[in-house]
């Protein structure tokens, strides 16, 4: 250290910057959701870029926060998680997929689902391990298996239908493979993925002695398609780690709550890097999610239907303004291709919706390796977690575009 400033060792620097983590002059590099989400604020645009709801979530959920504030459930947490919150998921798992899951064992509560795939991968790579992913892919991913020292491969997802060709998954997957990460329903495409597709990963998974690492964070947000956990099938469970988070489900993206579950010595593995990460997090937040876990099933069949209603409005603007659309299957985004309307950039695109329609939407690109964001590059993803009003205003500001 000389004077107030810190040098950062080689080593960090080459891992960070390969992380994405710093730009080539050793600054931070802000994520495409930061830079998109302060450009929407500066000029006043509506933000279809970042993926969360202008809606509160269920008024019981948030009742039952405020009840646990004001009964005092405001100090640490136990490090696995609350026992009501660990019984919930469990309940749920067993509800909705079947699955027979330990709440004292083989679940653990996670700062959001974020903070779960980072103790995961840490725990889970040593250097030099390879970890396979679906390409585009959500950007925490590339972060995390570069700050693990991994090595990251990727299968694409081309549109229109964004499904893998499972010849390059087949090739992908190897003895080098440590981690197979699943994230389905997907971000950012909103693909869904096949019985098929998830009973070869599970294959592949067997013969190369991987581990499967599932991110169904939307797993209630389908539209026609079921999710399928990974997990339920056959010889999947005892080498899957599944995640997910109740800020999707219940709109409630700020609170962070987030868990796992997989057998016992995995989850063990996983909490002895966690417990160094957060420690433990969202004390009075936990029992709430665990009221909303066990809403009845109008809920989640509700919520369901909302979104899908969102999707087709936002889905018939951008078709109206001379997008060309991939119908995402799930999840909050939809994907639109720009060529049609003299757009080959999406970048560029996104940093002047602004001003051509008063929208901010985030580049599919940002969700690419550098190698292959060329392939993704006329392509821009938008959010339809919003309120209906709003995504009919953006709808007509974006018509401006099929007139420019």
């Amino acid at each position: 250290m000389t004077g107030n400033s810190v040098t950062m060792s080689g080593a960090w620097r080459r891992t960070a910057r390969g992380a994405g983590l710093l730009a080539e002059d050793g600054s931070v590099a802000p994520s495409i959701f930061a830079e998109m989400s302060a450009l929407a604020l500066r000029t006043n645009a509506i933000n279809l870029g970042q993926g969360f709801p202008d809606e509160d979530g269920p008024a019981l959920v948030l009742e039952a926060a405020r009840r646990a504030i004001s009964d005092g459930v405001n100090q640490y947490p136990p490090g696995r998680g609350q026992p009501v919150l660990l019984d919930a998921i469990s309940r749920h798992q067993q509800r909705f997929y079947g699955l027979t899951v330990d709440p004292g064992s083989e679940v653990l509560v996670t700062a959001g689902a974020t903070e779960a795939l980072a103790a995961t991968i840490l725990a889970l790579i040593e250097p030099g391990d390879e970890v396979v992913t679906f390409e585009p892919f959500y950007d925490a991913y590339g972060g995390l298996i570069g700050l693990g020292g991994g090595i990251h491969r990727t299968v694409p997802l081309r549109a229109p239908d964004f499904q893998p060709d499972l010849d390059a998954l087949r090739a992908a997957v190897t003895d080098r493979t440590r981690l197979i990460i699943v994230n389905d329903p997907h971000n950012p495409t909103g693909a869904v993925f096949p019985l098929a597709t998830l009973e070869l990963i599970v294959e592949l998974a067997h013969r190369y002695d991987a581990i499967i690492v599932t991110d169904e964070v939307y797993e209630h947000l389908t539209f026609g398609a079921p999710h399928i956990p990974i997990a339920t099938l056959p010889g999947a469970w005892e080498r899957t780690v599944t995640i997910s988070s109740g800020g999707k489900t219940f709109s409630l993206t700020g609170w962070k709550v987030g868990w796992l579950s997989a057998p016992a010595a995995i989850v063990t593995a996983i909490l002895a890097v966690k417990q160094f990460l957060t420690y433990v997090n969202a004390a009075p937040f936990q029992p709430a999610i665990a009221v909303g876990l066990d809403l009845p099933d109008a809920y989640f069949a509700g919520i369901a239907a909302d979104m899908q209603r969102k999707r087709d409005v936002l889905a018939t603007g951008l078709q109206a303004s001379g997008f060309d659309i991939s119908m995402p299957q799930g999840s909050y985004f939809i994907v639109a291709d720009a060529t049609p309307l003299g757009f080959t950039d999406g970048a560029e695109l996104c940093r002047r919706l602004p001003e051509l329609a008063g929208v901010v939407a985030v580049p599919i690109a940002a969700f690419c390796s550098p190698a292959h964001r060329a392939e993704y590059a006329a392509l821009v993803r938008f959010a339809y977690c919003k309120k209906v009003k709003l995504l009919e205003q953006a709808s007509t500001q974006l018509e401006a575009l099929s007139r420019a």
